[in-house]
């Protein structure tokens, strides 16, 4: 089975740091890595490796689901963070579908919301790979053809299986179809995972941008906001001035209005994870970068921020060839789509943390110039200060 190259391979245009200035916080790691998934090892078979980061939930009966893997999604299950093992049976297959209106070729569970454990709302990273489907794309290449979309799903059972209304639920797309702007990469794409602050919720997702009369949209991360997970059309994109911004599905619904999303930020690519701290309220980013202006070494850093709309500087965690690297020039094992986790989190989606904190990440082997599915999903101790 050849495997899918999810979106986080895609950087969005270069965002620069802000400049230097106080730390709002400082993330420290305070131990060596460790083991959840081995794909050699427990592995179900060849779909089965860590292609995105890491999300989970408690369930009503208090037991953990993590979500990560592939485009046949499955999750890791166990009593907590530290004993999970791969469940073979498939939550949300993909369709591989030619039709871009059916938005169910390739998608991957890249973020989830519950309130009782029971009811699960999903946020998918749906990918049309238009080269895959003769007649769709002149082109003929994954990135000239690829065309993204933010999709919703929903599970009744704990999240054992998803299910897409008919027709699917667009929660973020480019307002034109897929065949349009061919030639280059379009669309929203990895939404980080959904992280609460009172009534609302909240999440980060990437976007490619475009130029349309009178709306045009800025390429880089947006924040979205909802009152209600549950329902997906009510998500809303913060434009500068208020979260106004829709972006529904271009197959089936006239744009309600060309409010576009102003991208909050130093990010270069997509946000791995967001967490809120819970001594001091803080909210802390973990990405990937290579290096470049504003990023001395290839890696994962932390931002900071108070209100999810201003950041301070990006500081290095762990230092490492990451997905954006040449895999060509790899003398070590890629790092890939970082994500923090605190087992004592008080939330049952695990978006709030701690003094401590895991940092789980994949780590990716390479052959020549090839990015195997030979992978693991690791787990290292991070050490959190904040300064009030």
């Amino acid at each position: 089975m050849r495997l899918g190259r999810v979106a986080l391979l895609v950087l969005i245009p270069f965002a620069t740091p802000a400049s230097a200035d106080p730390p709002l916080s400082a993330l420290t790691l305070v131990g060596p890595p460790t083991e959840i998934f081995k794909a050699g090892r427990d592995a179900c078979d060849g779909a089965d490796v860590p292609d995105a980061p890491a999300r989970a939930f408690r369930d009503a009966a208090g037991a953990v689901a993590l979500y990560g893997m592939h485009y046949r999604n499955r999750a890791l299950r166990g009593p907590d963070l530290g004993q999970l093992k791969l469940d073979c049976t498939v939550v949300l297959d993909s369709g591989e579908k030619s039709d871009p209106a059916a938005y169910d070729d390739r998608s991957w569970i890249t973020a989830t919301w519950t309130e009782d454990g029971a009811r699960v709302a999903a946020l998918l990273h749906h990918e049309y790979q238009a080269n895959e489907h003769p007649g769709r794309c002149p082109a003929a290449t994954y990135m000239a053809c690829w065309y993204n979309t933010i999709t919703a799903a929903t599970s009744t059972d704990g999240g054992r299986s998803f299910k897409r209304q008919s027709p699917p639920v667009v929660v973020a797309g480019a307002p034109f179809r897929q065949e349009i702007d061919q030639g280059r990469h379009r669309g929203f794409f990895n939404p980080s995972n959904i992280v609460a602050d009172g009534r609302w919720r909240y999440f980060l997702a990437s976007t490619t941008g475009w130029t349309l009369p009178g709306s045009d949209q800025e390429s880089g991360i947006c924040l979205f906001r909802s009152d209600d997970p549950a329902d997906p059309t009510r998500w809303r994109a913060w434009t500068g001035t208020g979260f106004t911004a829709a972006f529904p599905d271009p197959y089936r619904a006239a744009r309600p209005n060309t409010a576009t999303c102003r991208p909050v930020g130093p990010f270069p690519g997509p946000v791995g994870a967001v967490v809120r701290h819970r001594g001091s309220g803080a909210w802390i980013a973990v990405f990937m970068a290579k290096a470049a202006e504003g990023y001395p070494q290839s890696g994962f850093y932390w931002t900071t921020s108070r209100d999810l709309i201003t950041w301070d500087s990006p500081r290095l965690l762990l230092a490492g060839a990451t997905l954006y690297d040449d895999p060509c020039a790899a003398t070590a094992p890629l790092i890939a789509y970082p994500s923090l986790l605190d087992p004592d989190a008080r939330g049952r989606n695990f978006d709030d943390v701690g003094d401590r904190a895991l940092l789980t990440y994949a780590r990716l082997r390479t052959e020549g110039c090839t990015i195997t599915s030979d992978r693991d999903l690791l787990r290292r101790p991070v050490a959190i200060h904040v300064w009030p």
